[in-house]
Order: structure tokens, then sequence, then C-alpha cells
């Protein structure tokens, strides 16, 4: 009776909010069915090669000093890379697999399947205040500008400070606390530096990274313990660093990074310490250029093995025809203050070398 006695006019709206209601509730157990599930599995990774010349034509066929583009008038499948990882909510894990000559130097003195291992670690993210993220496995070092995939920095070749003053890797346990918007603060412990077990003794390092604006970044690093195979005396290897970069406009990056290091030894302290700069301009999508300039003081040779002031200037060209694909031309000049380099003769010859090197880096 009371549906006959409605007219048709508010029959329809009692149908079209009905409709609308299940439509409403359907959406939001949706929703809440989402929001429920974890996050997936994702797989990535990367692909580099290159191709440097050597305008000094070294008989050893070497780059000196450089740190992954040694091989020098060769193509060079440098690094394959994947990634399989999962968001922490609140557990999660990443796995880095990494094959090549560049992984090669980066795992050097270890055997086994570790050594495809890039980064192996698992995270839980502990319910306190913003949430207390903690990572426990082998992870690169929290140091340096510079990273080891070519793809995430500026330039190709890496720099000498990337090089020789900081570690690659650790094995140990971290742990993240953002303490406001603009201010985060880790917390390391390490076996030491680059090896699975390097001693009985631990290292530990300190990192707080500052934002005070879209613009500016500020981090401060800290890493330091007995780093020497068997040593868990008062022969410690410190690193105090400080990273800055400036988004100057949407074009133009500007960055700095400076680092101090030192390791007691018997009756003497090795010190060596340099600064970085790096430029990175856009021309316009998809190019873009990218200068680096830096200097390297090992005056006890305790890093390169030879007493020296390095320096180089590198310039790179970058251009991406499509987002997966990264090409970049790059020309390097390095120079030091003592006998490092190859001539087309002999070994350690020359006091400079000048390199060029085409690079193709596809990502998916």
């Amino acid at each position: 009776m009371l549906l006959r006695m409605l007219s048709p006019s508010r029959w329809t709206g009692i149908v079209l909010l009905s409709a609308s209601g299940a439509l409403h509730m359907a959406s939001a157990q949706s929703k809440d069915s989402s929001a429920s599930q974890p996050p997936p599995v994702t797989i990535g990774g990367y692909v580099d090669s290159y191709f440097s010349y050597n305008f000094d034509r070294p008989k050893s066929r070497v780059n000196e000093l450089r740190n992954f583009d040694v091989g020098e008038d060769q193509f060079v499948m440098s690094t394959a890379e994947v990634t399989v990882q999962k968001a922490a909510a609140p557990v999660g894990f990443r796995v880095d697999l990494d094959f090549g000559p560049a992984n090669d130097i980066v795992q050097s003195g270890v055997s086994g399947s570790i050594a495809d291992l890039r980064q192996a670690y698992i995270t839980y993210v502990i319910p306190v205040g913003s949430g207390l993220t903690v990572d426990a496995g082998k992870f690169v070092t929290h140091c340096c500008f510079e990273v080891i995939p070519a793809k995430d920095n500026f330039n190709y070749s890496r720099s000498f400070l990337f090089a020789w003053s900081v570690p690659y890797y650790h094995v140990g346990a971290r742990a993240a606390y953002a303490v406001s918007s603009t201010l985060t603060l880790n917390g390391y412990v390490y076996n030491g530096w680059n090896g699975i077990v390097v001693n009985s003794g631990k290292t530990f390092g300190f990192e707080a990274a500052y934002s005070p604006s879209s613009a500016w970044s500020f981090v401060a690093n800290w890493l330091g313990g007995p780093a020497l195979p068997d040593t868990v005396s008062k022969k410690f290897r410190n690193v105090a660093e400080l990273i800055a970069s400036f988004q100057a406009t949407d074009r133009l990056t500007i960055a700095a990074n400076a680092v101090y290091g030192q390791e007691d030894l018997q009756g003497s302290i090795a010190l060596w310490k340099g600064v970085a700069g790096y430029l990175k301009y856009v021309l316009c999508d998809p190019s873009s250029i990218a200068i680096r300039g830096e200097i390297f003081s090992d005056p006890e040779g305790y890093m390169t093995l030879t007493p020296q002031d390095l320096k180089e200037v590198t310039f790179t060209y970058e251009y991406k025809p499509v987002a997966s694909l990264i090409l970049r031309g790059e020309y390097r000049y390095d120079w030091s203050n003592a006998v490092s380099f190859d001539s087309d003769t002999s070994p350690l010859a020359r006091k400079n070398q000048a390199t060029l090197a085409l690079a193709a880096i596809i990502v998916f």
C-alpha cells in the first residue's frame, strides 16, 4: 500500500538513493579491503654498460685510480642488477642481486653466493611515535653523496671520494626515526668495512639529515670502529662527512661533499680528506649536463697506496630518448702530484690521465 501511495517521482528518488547507498557501501568495502592488503612485491633493476677511451693509451689498458670505469679501449658490461622488494607494512624486505665487474670490485675478498648480494635486508617499522624503521642484514653504506648505481649519480664515473675515502657496504643493523618533517636521525651498528666478518669488534655510525626547505638539504655523517681484520684494539678508523644540496631552480642543482678520515696505526695516524663539488643543469627535457670537480688528499698513501694529492674535473652530457634508457657521454681529466698513472710504454709513468666514456644504462 505504501508503495502505491508514493508518486512516481518520489519512487524514482528512493530507488536512486538506495542504489547510491549500495554503491557507496560497496566502494567503502572495496577501499577497506584494499587498505588491509599488504603492499605488493615489486621487481626492478638495471643494466649498465660503457666504453672508455684513455688518451694516454696505457699499456696496461687500465684507467688507474678509477672506480668501476677501469677498462680502457674496450666495451664493458659493468653491472646487471635485479631488485626485489616489498615496502614495510609493518614488515618488508629488499634484495639487490648484482652481477658484473663492478660488483666484483665492490665484493672484493668475499666469496660464495653472498658476493652476488649488493643488498639483502629485512625491515620492521616499530609503532613508536612517527615510526621507528629498523633494518637488519647487508646494505650499502650511508656515506658519500654518490652511490654504486651510476644511474642515480650526476656523472657516470665515480669520484675519488667515493672510490677511496668511504666503504661500499656493511653487514649489521640500522634504525631511522623522523623527529620532524625536516629532521631524520639514523643510527648504525656494523661488523666493519666491506666485509661479512671483519673482526670481533663493532663499527658504529650516526647520521642526521636536515631539510629546512624543499630547496635545501644537509646531511652529517660519522662512522667509526676497528676496521682492520682481527683488530679490536684502539686502532679505530673514523670518517666524518658533510653533504649539502641546493635546488637552485627547477633546472639547476648544486651539491657539495666533504670527507675527513683517519686511522690509528702503530705509533702514528693515517689521514685522508677531500671535497667534491657538483652541478647539474637540465638543458631541456630529456637533456642535461653535469660538472664535478674535486680534490682528494692522501698524504701517507694509506688509501691509494701512494702519498699524493689527487684532483679531477668531469663533464657529463646525458640524454634520455625514453624514460627507461639513459645515454651519457663523459670527458674526465685526472692529475696528481705523484706519478700515479700509466703511459703507453710503462706503468706508473705519468702524473695525469684524460679519458672519454660513452655509457648506456637501461632501467626496468
